[in-house]
């Protein structure tokens, strides 16, 4: 199979027993191992955390490592990455989750067979404190068409699963910041350029999510992050204003509106599969 590289950023709040476990988990625990792992270390980090980062980058040959001198959020670090990356198939992956021994292998093999498709992620199993205690899972349409009926109305990938050709990433526009969404972004201008989506329906990645996880997507921050997206997608023609109403009626009052109680309890029995 062709060579690949992952991408992954930390920064200063990051655990560092948590980052080894998920650089442990895209290294020495895959059946297909990478050729490069790009760390980028968004900004000044505590001495635990960079202690860690050298151990790992002493142990794991495949690690190169990019510091940057100020903290400029992940949409920035992820474009300074893609930008620095040595390969043209691209993994991403967060600093504190865990991936399926075999993702890569699932991946790469998909992509290698359906030479259409630009882009592949696949569902994810969410836990709390112990890898073991999965409290939800967020499944994602598989078929490229689904997909795109998907992207008119939520992120139809799990970011933290693609694995992309860094061409088509880049010919898009690469990551820009956007607050909390800078993969739905990304996504959003793919389609645009043409890109083809799919999703394996094989749980790729463990998240590491905390308690208070669901109840906190809200604020107007973050309503205007989202409703930012809608505006983008009625002004290139992506969606009507039908589904744009709709789209941001529903942003309002599940992220403005409704206490952080109830929107925890939404988001777990709406948008989340118990597991």
């Amino acid at each position: 199979m062709k060579p690949f590289s992952v991408l992954m950023s930390v920064y200063r709040n990051d655990n560092p027993a948590f980052f080894r476990k998920a650089v442990e988990s895209i290294s020495v625990r895959q059946t297909l191992k990478p050729s490069e792992i790009l760390i980028i270390v968004d900004g000044p980090v505590p001495d635990h955390l960079m202690n860690e980062i050298q151990r790992l980058r002493e142990e794991i040959s495949e690690i190169r490592v990019i510091f940057l001198e100020k903290n400029g959020g992940l949409g920035n670090a992820l474009r300074i990455g893609m930008e620095k990356v040595s390969h043209e198939i691209v993994a991403r992956m967060d600093s504190d989750d865990i991936s399926a021994p075999d993702r890569f292998e699932r991946q790469l093999k998909y992509l290698e067979d359906h030479p259409e498709c630009d882009i592949v992620g696949g569902q994810i199993t969410e836990f709390i404190d112990d890898e073991s205690n999965i409290v939800g899972k967020r499944e994602v349409p598989c078929r490229n068409d689904e997909i795109v009926m998907w992207l008119r109305g939520r992120c139809p990938l799990n970011h933290m699963t693609v694995t992309m050709l860094r061409s088509r990433g880049l010919e898009a526009g690469n990551y820009i910041d956007w607050h909390f969404n800078e993969d739905y972004y990304l996504w959003i201008r793919m389609f645009e350029h043409g890109c083809r989506f799919a999703n394996l329906p094989d749980t790729l990645v463990n998240v590491r999510v905390g308690k208070e996880m669901y109840s906190r997507r809200g604020g107007w921050k973050y309503f205007k992050s989202e409703k930012g997206l809608q505006d983008y997608m009625l002004q290139k023609g992506i969606i009507g204003w039908g589904r744009y109403c709709f789209n941001v009626a529903v942003r309002f009052g599940v992220q403005v509106m409704m206490p952080n109680s109830v929107r925890g309890f939404v988001f777990k029995t709406l948008f989340r599969k118990k597991s």
